[in-house]
């Protein structure tokens, strides 16, 4: 593989740490990973592109337990299509009600700061 990515390299490139990456390796989110003659671990383009959709998959609040569902049907191939989708939709739901809730908390915020700005100028 010589175009693959060491670890580090891999971390770098996802701004990820090179632990999460290994971890999420261990817990089967990722298929195993090619090695160099040293044994190292080698991310080629397709396991960088895919660890970027765990990485979004986590940061949108996805379980491991989730994440690992969808890798799992991702190797079973084309036929899981239809269950990826439906996993991907339900996330996207849960999202979508997430950022709606941030979005409310975010106004709140945004009130009391309007407020003890206005009491600061007052003052």
């Amino acid at each position: 593989m010589p175009n693959a990515l060491s670890s580090s390299e891999a971390a770098h490139h996802l701004r990820l740490p090179a632990e999460t990456i290994r971890y999420w390796e261990r817990a089967g989110l990722l298929a195993p990973v090619g090695r160099d003659y040293g044994g190292r671990r080698r991310y080629s383009d397709a396991d960088l592109e895919f660890l970027d959709v765990i990485r979004c998959l986590r940061l949108t609040g996805m379980p491991i337990r989730q994440v690992r569902q969808f890798s799992d049907l991702v190797r079973q191939g084309p036929s899981t299509a239809r269950e990826r989708l439906a996993l991907l939709r339900s996330h996207r739901a849960e999202v979508l009600a997430s950022i709606r809730a941030q979005q409310d908390a975010l106004g709140v915020i945004e009130d009391k700061i309007t407020r003890y700005q206005e009491m600061v100028q007052t003052s």
